[in-house]
């Protein structure tokens, strides 16, 4: 390092680039510190570069040209460099030269054994490969070097130990130097012979035992003396069979051999060579004819959907007529599903329990957030670090080309500079274009014909038509009351007590307590914060427990003790039920009330049902009017389609207003003349938009205008037009669960969702009074205790006189 920094970087002479190569002959097993005895010779070399850096620590590497041997006559110093008196051996003229003629220099001994040591040279060149670069350049330095140089550069390219080339080193006269090298060429050549007999070896395999790569004489670099793979070829060979086994179609084999026989051709220390080699090994793994038998019992199939999920019945019948047109016609290409549900009720392990179902391996894709179209597709093989998407590495990871694909979240996927992935998953989910789907990496086509994609979204809203069209929408709702506690008793609290070490013997939930937990401690339409509660009781149970258990380990209870700790020292009684009392101690006071009624107090509120991706709401309007000069004011963060309905609200308020007996605040017919209102949405934090509030904002105004107070255990939802008819909306089962979770006794309607209720189950159905509406007239009358009586109602005949 001295040396190299001192010498070869600070020097400016060409003096100074000049230094002596020494074999090392130091002894690995009595190393030392110190510096070896030096071997007598040595080559004398020009550092033709130093390339290098000083992180994580200084490192060099040199280039040397050799230019003729030395010996060393006496050392001057060791530190911080070596530094030698040598004595020049070899005459450089005779290698810059050229050739004399052949009369000159064959003369006598020395003459035949270079002739010799030439023939022998050029048979063993005879028998190996022209295309290999090593052995080109090989051929070309037989040509154009002079003969004496010969023993050098052969000793130098042949495989052989150390030792023996320490010989040609030493060899001072030339005659030595031919007499030395000629056995290890004889001997390369005879072994070569017997390999061609024994193994009927290509000429690539030849190369590979008898040339070392690396740069030849006269150009050597230090440090880059590679070790060679003799078992390369029958790597290749085994490679070749792999790719015959794999069954791929034509198009695929047909690239594969071609990249094969490039791989043949390439050195191994070509960069290329290993991203070809990981292009073939990833298409050999690929299932290309791979699949594994579906399980067709239909009965099986129910029970085993049946016990893994409650209720979903919609999901539950779609798999099963799959299965059944399955055993009707082998060839059915794989359905595209899109379950759409809000979050927590299952979409994602329903997904899960359909593979187990079919016997099906199952792989999920995680589309949360991605948003480069080359996660889906892959990158060409020509950029650094190119991989194949996710598709095909899920194929890859199953190892068969049937299995379930769950894309998860692919209503959040992004849009970036890097391209839309929603476009690149249209060809995926396309049954018509997906039997051959063409991944950037692989460049072939892949048959995903076969593979049942399921695609979970919170909502259809932000997917991108073009691709929401592709697949078949299937609605998860939220769940009901009854149906959490069902959910609740067979699998959230087994599987939480197993989590928490419990058993059914030291804890106790009754059935009784469940709809407790779920109306007030959880307003969701999944059961995720059901089962973060039920977890909470089992970790304050464990609490108990544990130190029921460590008590009794550590003392024996005497009354002076027992008095001592006071009532908590005793063990628990098991089990531990768990009632309304123990649940107040440990989830705290109730977060959620069930009664809304308190609410509506006032005339200018109602209660109007909204629906979010998480499941429907409640959402109270209020509304409250001053003197003023017949503004309208509009608070808590609405969207212009939510203002318009307002306004749309006013302006048939105004011109029914004497129908109705609707006055201002001093009792004039307008109800605007002299008057501010202000309407207000809470919560005021929370966006909201859509036409579905349009009846509400209504009831809450002819509240506001008559004084008269709404009913307060009705919810209502529907769209309204400027004529006073009321339109359908969409949501209506999740709006209903929402009104049923939150106490509602009755739910005003449009006439024309009257479909939609044969969705709902039929304890709701029951427990709820339904009013459609085809008019706000009829909204007015079932929202107030005893009708809303509008005067042209009881005068409606007498004004029908003709007035010709």
């Amino acid at each position: 390092m001295h040396l190299v920094r001192e010498r070869l970087l600070k020097g400016t002479s060409l003096k100074s680039t000049i230094i002596g190569v020494i074999p090392n002959t130091r002894d690995p097993e009595h190393d030392t510190d110190d510096l070896p005895t030096l071997h007598k010779i040595g080559t004398a070399g020009i550092a033709v570069q130093v390339v290098g850096s000083n992180w994580p620590k200084p490192h060099y590497t040199l280039l040397i040209t050799g230019l003729c041997r030395f010996s060393v006559s006496s050392l001057l110093k060791e530190r911080p460099f070596v530094l030698a008196e040598v004595k020049q051996l070899d005459q450089l003229e005779r290698y810059t030269t050229p050739q004399r003629d052949a009369t000159a220099t064959d003369d006598g001994e020395l003459g035949e054994l270079s002739e010799k040591f030439y023939q022998a040279a050029v048979q063993l060149l005879g028998m190996l490969d022209m295309s290999v670069p090593v052995v080109a350049k090989f051929r070309r330095l037989l040509d154009s070097l002079p003969r004496e140089t010969l023993p050098d550069v052969v000793a130098s390219m042949i495989r052989t130990s150390n030792k023996e080339k320490l010989q040609v080193l030493d060899a001072l006269s030339l005659e030595e130097r031919f007499k030395k090298a000629l056995p290890m060429l004889t001997r390369q050549i005879e072994g070569l012979k017997l390999l061609q007999k024994t193994r009927k070896t290509s000429p690539d395999n030849e190369k590979r035992v008898l040339v070392r790569k690396g740069t030849v004489f006269p150009g050597r670099q230090f440090n880059l003396d590679e070790e060679d793979e003799d078992d390369d070829g029958d790597d290749t060979a085994a490679l070749e069979r792999k790719v015959h086994g794999a069954n791929m179609p034509e198009a695929a084999l047909k690239i594969c051999l071609k990249e094969l026989k490039r791989l043949k051709k390439m050195p191994q220390s070509m960069p290329e060579y290993a991203l070809t080699r990981n292009y073939l090994d990833l298409m050999v793994e690929l299932p290309w004819s791979k699949s594994t038998k579906d399980c067709l019992d239909i009965r099986a199939a129910r029970t085993l959907l049946d016990n893994d999920h409650y209720a979903m019945n919609k999901l539950k019948r779609r798999v099963l007529e799959y299965l059944a047109v399955r055993q009707l016609k082998t060839s059915l290409k794989g359905p595209i599903l899109c379950f759409v549900g809000p979050p927590g009720v299952g979409k994602t392990s329903v997904g899960r329990s359909i593979a187990r179902t079919l016997g099906r391996e199952f792989h999920r894709i995680a589309l949360g957030g991605v948003c480069d179209q080359s996660d889906i597709r892959g990158h060409r093989r020509t950029y650094v670090g190119s991989m194949p998407g996710r598709i095909i590495n899920g194929l890859k990871t199953v190892g068969v080309n049937n299995p379930v694909f769950l894309l998860d979240e692919v209503d959040k996927l992004g849009k970036s500079l890097q391209g839309d992935p929603a476009a690149a998953l249209l060809e995926v989910l396309d049954p018509e274009q997906n039997h051959g789907f063409t991944d950037h990496y692989l460049n072939v086509a892949f048959d995903l014909s076969q593979v049942l994609f399921i695609a979970t979204a919170n909502t259809t809203a932000t997917i991108p038509p073009a691709l929401l069209d592709r697949m078949e929408v299937l609605e998860v709702p939220g769940y009901t009351q009854e149906e959490k506690v069902e959910i609740a008793h067979r699998h959230l609290i087994p599987n939480q007590l197993e989590q928490h070490g419990l058993t059914p013997q030291q804890l106790h939930i009754p059935q009784s307590t469940t709809p407790d937990i779920i109306s007030r401690y959880t307003r969701e339409a999944g059961v995720r914060s059901l089962e973060r509660k039920i977890g909470a009781i089992c970790r304050a149970v464990a609490v108990k427990v544990a130190e029921g258990h460590t008590l009794t380990k550590t003392e024996t209870l005497t009354p002076e003790n027992s008095k001592q700790h006071g009532d908590k020292a005793a063990p628990p009684e098991l089990p531990i039920v768990i009632d309304h009392i123990a649940l107040k101690d440990i989830l705290g006071p109730p977060v959620f009330e069930m009664e809304v009624s308190e609410r509506l107090t006032l005339p200018g509120v109602a209660l109007g049902l909204a629906w979010t991706p998480l499941g429907g709401e409640i959402m109270f309007v209020e509304a409250s009017r001053m003197e003023g000069e017949g503004q309208l004011t509009l608070t808590g963060q609405l969207g212009d389609v939510m203002k318009e309905s307002a306004h749309l609200a006013i302006s048939w308020l105004r011109a029914n207003a004497k129908t109705y007996q609707l006055t201002n605040m001093v009792g004039g017919s307008d109800p605007l003349e002299g008057t501010d209102i202000h309407l207000h949405f809470p919560a005021g934090a929370v966006t909201k938009d859509g036409p579905s509030a349009g009846v509400t904002i209504v009831t809450c105004l002819a509240s506001l205008f008559s004084g008269r107070l709404v009913r307060s255990d009705v919810a209502m939802t529907g769209e309204i037009t400027l004529r006073g008819l009321v339109l359908p909306v969409g949501g209506i089962k999740d709006k209903v669960l929402a009104a049923h979770r939150a106490g509602v006794k009755r739910v005003i309607l449009p006439k024309r969702n009257e479909k939609d209720l044969e969705e709902l189950p039929a304890n709701v159905r029951a427990n709820l009074d339904f009013i459609t509406a085809t008019n706000l007239d009829e909204v007015l009358n079932a929202s107030f205790d005893g009708g809303f009586p509008g005067v042209s109602s009881t005068r409606a005949h007498p004004q029908l006189t003709s007035k010709l």
